[in-house]
């Protein structure tokens, strides 16, 4: 029986679709192996956001035509699509596919093996208008299921190399999400992350169909007990969608809102569509329509012009929003982006003391806001064991609201719905005592 071996990099998008490669690959007979181990096929899903995912990406090639110099070596994903002549150049890259026209991935593998002829199968991903269909596999070895709802996004920030990688926005037809969706609730997944490029721009380019109204016919679907956006833009968060939040218990509260940056000066130099009174106000009316919500965000530190000022502009900002945890990315490069040429470029010494004040920053808010619910019993769905845990026994999952809690279970609970009393927060994982099973 063939085998094949698969490496992803980067966000739950790409994820999501190396699930979907391997039901491809499932269904044409072949095993999966870890790609540490020799196997027939390699397949890198790489990344492009920053110039280390590019890095990162040409590592794991290098790695698999070493493990193996005999396999098919296929490249696919962001890295790919914006830098095929660059994959192609590395000595023992077979076929090259970008974040197109991965349906017709084997048909290039048994193409390969017959001609042995290297493959660039990528194509001008500006030009795609429509979703790319591409089921996940109701089994995976994941407790909660991604659901890719959109591909692509139309905002050009002058920082960003992504438009160039997934092209434009598209939606996926709506009867196709629900029917995945209740696909994935007969195989026993309570929670559902709705995933995707420009996730919340889901429906600008259908007619007469919001992401609200996703959202509506989403909740109700019988026995689906989470939905968990895993990205919105601040100027996403319409009416509707509050709407929608305050009538439903379903929507997960947690929500990934985009920051950037706390300072109008630097907004404007990323391009971004909003002012930093205008976030404030979109975080207060979500706050009201879902208490006790936690608001992770992205912050990139650094950004071409950033002055000091600007900088604590955003600290004292981010400080005063209080969100539950950042992610924090210097400023990267990208060859192509209006960014890359701006004048101004800050040092990397700077960047990477920045970085280190908003780390701990965040460290301070992520305990701040555990500490909210000590005492509180909190509905959690066991993922996996604790392998930081004071003794074996311990499983850690995360509640609605995303904070990570650790407690003595049994792995039978893995994928349910358990009730767990929170005793003691933490910026990372926090300790808990289980109450008892929901279902």
């Amino acid at each position: 029986m063939p085998t094949v071996a698969f490496q992803t990099l980067g966000c739950k998008v790409n994820q999501y679709e190396t699930d979907s490669m391997w039901q491809l690959f499932k269904q044409a007979g072949y095993t999966r192996v870890p790609f540490d181990q020799v196997a027939d096929v390699y397949v890198i899903n790489t990344c492009t956001v920053t110039n280390i995912g590019d890095r990162k990406s040409r590592q794991m090639i290098r790695r698999a035509i070493r493990r193996n110099p005999d396999a098919v070596i296929v490249v696919t994903g962001c890295y790919a699509q914006t830098s095929p002549a660059e994959v192609m150049a590395i000595p023992g890259v077979d076929i090259v596919l970008g974040t197109q026209g991965r349906d017709k991935l084997l048909d290039y593998v048994r193409r390969y093996q017959e001609e042995r002829k290297p493959i660039n199968a990528v194509t001008d991903i500006m030009k795609a208008r429509q979703f790319e269909e591409f089921d996940v596999p109701t089994v995976t070895e994941h407790h909660r299921a991604n659901l890719k709802i959109q591909e692509g996004c139309n905002n050009f920030c002058t920082f960003c190399i992504i438009p160039w990688a997934r092209g434009l926005l598209r939606s996926r037809a709506p009867e196709s999400v629900l029917k995945q969706a209740r696909e994935l609730v007969a195989a026993g997944y309570r929670e559902i992350v709705l995933t995707g490029i420009h996730t919340a721009g889901y429906g600008e380019d259908l007619e007469n169909y919001s992401f609200a109204q996703l959202l509506r016919d989403l909740v109700a679907i019988e026995g689906l007990q989470r939905i968990r956006i895993s990205s919105i833009e601040a100027s996403q968060i319409t009416d509707e969608v509050l709407d929608v939040f305050q009538r439903s218990d379903k929507l997960c509260r947690h929500l990934h809102i985009p920051l950037q940056a706390g300072d109008d000066t630097i907004l404007r130099r990323m391009r971004r569509k909003y002012t930093v009174e205008q976030y404030r106000k979109k975080i207060e009316a979500v706050r009201q329509a879902l208490p006790g919500l936690a608001v992770t965000t992205d912050v990139i530190v650094g950004f071409p012009g950033e002055t000091e000022e600007h900088f604590m502009n955003s600290y004292r900002f981010i400080e005063e929003i209080g969100f539950s945890r950042l992610h924090v990315f210097p400023y990267s490069k990208r060859t192509g982006t209006p960014a890359a040429k701006m004048p101004d470029q800050v040092p990397e010494d700077v960047k990477r003391e920045r970085v280190e004040r908003l780390l701990r920053l965040s460290e301070r808010l992520s305990f701040e806001y555990a500490s909210q619910f000590t005492g509180q019993v909190l509905e959690v769905i066991p993922e996996q064991p604790w392998k930081a845990g004071p003794e074996p026994g311990w499983i850690v999952g995360h509640t609605d609201n995303y904070l990570q809690v650790a407690f003595h279970g049994t792995p039978d609970m893995f994928g349910k719905l358990v009730r767990v009393r929170l005793d003691e927060p933490a910026a990372d994982v926090n300790r808990g005592t289980f109450v008892r099973l929901v279902g």
